[in-house]
Formats: C-alpha cells, sequence, structure tokens
C-alpha cells in the first residue's frame, strides 16, 4: 500500500426528510445568501424544488436562483453562475440535482474566487486555491460528486470535457433522501448505476500490491451494484434499493476505494471524448467503452481479472486457465449491462467510427500515454474505439 493522505470532511444527513434540515445547515455553515443551483424542470415536477424551498424559507436564507443545468454540464451557464455570484453577493452555492449541477456548482465556486478564466483549473493552468462553500440535495445515484473533490465541465467552445479536483470543492453537506431517486426514469436509474460501478473499477484495476482492504470494499460496492440495479429496475419505490445505491455512490468515489493505490482512469477519459463529440449520457458512453477496455487490456494484465471475475461476479476459478475465468467475468459484466437497458456500441449511443482520429488527437494532446494498470498509446484507444465502432 502507498502513502496517501484522506480528507473527507463533508457532512451527510441521510434518509427519509432530509432535505428538511436543508436551510438550517447552510446556516450552520456561515451561508446567508444562497445560489441555488439546479438543472431543468424535473425537481419542480417531482415536488423536490418546494421542499427545498421550504426549508430555506424556514431557516430565513436568502436565496438567488440559477437554472439549466444539461448532463456533460458546459462551461457558459457557469460563466452565468460566477457573474450572478459576484453581482448578488451570494456566499453559499446550493446544488439540487444529480453530478451535471453538482459540478456545475462546484465550477461556479471555485471560478468567483478566482481572478482569471475558471476553466485554467479544467486545463491544467492554474490550482484552486478557494471556493465558495457549497451544498448538495441530491436527486440523482451516479456521479458521486456530492462527497468527491472532483469536477468535470465541457468546455463548449472546444468541444472538450475535462476535469478538476481539489478539497475546496468538497461539500460542506450533503442531502441524501433516497425517496428523490424513486422518479427517475430507468434509462438514467440503469446509466447512474453503471456510472457507480465503474468509478470502482478505475480504482480496482490498480498495479499497486497488498491493498486487500481496497480491494474488498471495491468488491462490496460493486456487488451491491449489481444485486441492487435489477430490484430498483423492477420496483422503482423500493426505497431500500434506492438507498442502498445512493449510499454506494458516495463510496465509489469519496476515494475511500482508492487510497493507497495507483488507479487507472482510461476508461473515463476514453469515454469524455465521446461525452463532449456526442454529448453522451456518461454511464451509457462508459457502458459501451469498459468491456472493449477490459478485453483489450486482459491479454496484456490478466492480474486483476481474475478477483473480479470470481469475487465479484460468482465465476468458479480455473486452476488449469485462469485467463478463461477472467473472460467469463467480463462476460458477465457484458450480461448485466445488458440486462439493465445500457448500450455497447458505436451505433448505440449516435458515435461514428469517422470521429475516432480527432477523439484520439483530443485525448492525446498533451500526453503520450493513457491510463495506469495498463499504459495505453494512440494505437491502443484507437483499436479501443474501432472494437465498438459498428458505424
Amino acid at each position: 500500500m502507498e502513502n496517501f493522505t484522506f480528507y473527507s470532511p463533508t457532512r451527510f444527513e441521510f434518509g427519509h426528510e432530509a432535505e428538511k434540515k436543508t436551510g438550517e445547515l447552510i446556516r450552520m455553515f456561515g451561508g446567508t445568501k444562497v445560489l441555488l443551483h439546479y438543472g431543468g424542470g424535473s425537481i419542480r415536477q417531482n415536488g423536490i424544488y418546494g421542499k427545498v424551498i421550504a426549508a430555506l424559507t424556514a431557516a430565513d436564507v436568502q436565496f438567488a436562483e440559477l437554472g439549466g443545468v444539461v448532463p456533460n454540464p458546459r462551461s457558459g451557464l457557469v460563466y452565468q453562475g460566477i457573474e450572478k455570484v459576484r453581482k448578488e453577493g451570494i456566499d453559499f452555492i446550493l446544488a439540487v440535482g444529480g453530478g451535471s449541477v453538482i459540478d456545475s456548482a462546484k465550477a461556479i465556486a471555485a471560478g468567483a474566487k478566482y481572478d482569471g478564466d475558471f476553466l485554467d483549473f479544467y486545463r491544467g493552468k492554474a490550482k484552486i486555491a478557494d471556493a465558495i462553500p457549497i451544498g448538495t440535495v441530491l436527486t440523482i445515484a451516479a456521479a458521486g460528486s456530492e462527497g468527491s473533490p472532483n469536477s468535470v465541465i465541457t468546455d463548449e467552445e472546444n468541444k472538450v470535457k475535462k476535469g478538476a479536483m481539489s478539497d475546496f470543492l468538497r461539500p460542506k453537506f450533503s442531502v441524501m433522501n433516497p425517496e428523490f431517486t424513486c422518479s427517475l426514469p430507468p434509462y438514467q436509474t440503469a446509466a447512474g448505476a453503471t456510472d457507480i460501478f465503474i468509478h470502482v473499477c478505475e480504482r480496482y484495476f490498480s498495479n499497486t500490491k497488498e491493498v486487500s482492504i481496497t480491494d474488498r470494499l471495491c468488491e462490496s460496492v460493486m456487488k451491491t451494484i449489481v444485486y441492487e440495479t435489477p430490484r430498483v429496475l423492477r420496483d422503482p419505490d423500493n426505497y431500500e434499493a434506492r438507498a442502498n445505491i445512493m449510499w454506494a455512490g458516495m463510496i465509489a468515489h469519496n476515494n475511500i476505494c482508492g487510497v493507497g493505490r495507483t488507479q487507472d482512469w482510461a476508461s473515463h477519459h476514453i469515454e469524455h471524448e465521446l461525452s463532449a463529440q456526442y454529448d453522451v449520457t456518461h454511464g451509457a458512453g462508459l457502458a459501451v467503452i469498459v468491456p472493449a477496455w477490459m478485453k483489450y487490456v486482459l491479454p496484456i494484465h490478466p492480474e486483476k481479472f481474475v478477483p473480479f471475475a470470481t469475487e465479484v461476479w460468482g465465476v468458479p476459478l480455473d486452476m488449469v486457465n485462469p485467463i478463461e475465468t477472467a473472460m467469463r467475468g467480463i462476460e458477465r459484466f457484458e450480461a448485466f449491462l445488458k440486462q439493465i437497458g445500457m448500450p455497447s456500441t458505436f451505433s448505440d449511443i449516435g458515435a461514428k467510427k469517422s470521429d475516432i482520429p480527432t477523439m484520439v488527437e483530443r485525448l492525446f494532446s498533451k500526453k503520450e500515454t493513457e491510463g495506469n494498470y495498463v499504459k495505453l498509446s494512440r494505437d491502443d484507444v484507437t483499436k479501443i474505439y474501432e472494437s465498438v465502432a459498428d458505424q
């Protein structure tokens, strides 16, 4: 196990009617005037908006609003948010939504405290040194942004999707009521579960030795997603299944599963090019890319794929041919993704084979290799894309 620092100060209010504490929590962390940041109209239709407003009013918290966040959140709205925060003297940001809303709120929070272009943080030109405090009311279990130091934003001008990371971006609190996810369409629920599973994969597929504690944590979270996702798709109002998936999403990405080990992240970076190019739902794009990545790197480095198969998927160990065991694990993963309605090829997500050179060029514009479990070249990534490019 490698040396590490782990800092996770977020306060979590989890369960039935947790949203009633939202205003009180904002006051607790020093907020007096809040930017209420959210996506489209769904939180008004399902009643979440009204419940949050009631909590703010009860605590006498003033607020301004900025809606309009879309999946793969855009830089343009972040600029609007920064201007609004500065103009109206806002000292706290409340993100009501899923990962896209929270990531946008984080970008606004950092950008409002920075004299330059907030995209400098996402382009690697500057480090985040301060941010307005944020809180979240989670409505989608997927990205894990409610407990992480991460934010991913799409640079609209350059069609590039990049991330920034800083402990200044960790929410002060996150309100997590599993009932808020019950109204999600099945596809969004499944895409979110896929994202959670693969957040763990990016940490699990590691070359670091003697990390049994985080290996077991990773396997447990993955097994939970495999068990609970079909349950919640059959019964969308299953509170217990929703609760387990929601907490799994937080654990998967606040990095408790990834400390002390070198992580991979090739699949996420490869998928980000799809999201930037085609505005693909992130979990759906990952469902296409990750099995292809697994099949490509398995012959090169099979070590972690054997316990992935035996511990997560229950594949019996073939002592004579462990590679066969590993391949059975990947096949069961693919079958699970198909079972929950996720795509598997370019045509399923509207991607085009002709765009592969462009995506590869963007991915490698500032680096020679991608990933850590197996360091991939441009040619490697091209072959991974081509293996699922059926049009």
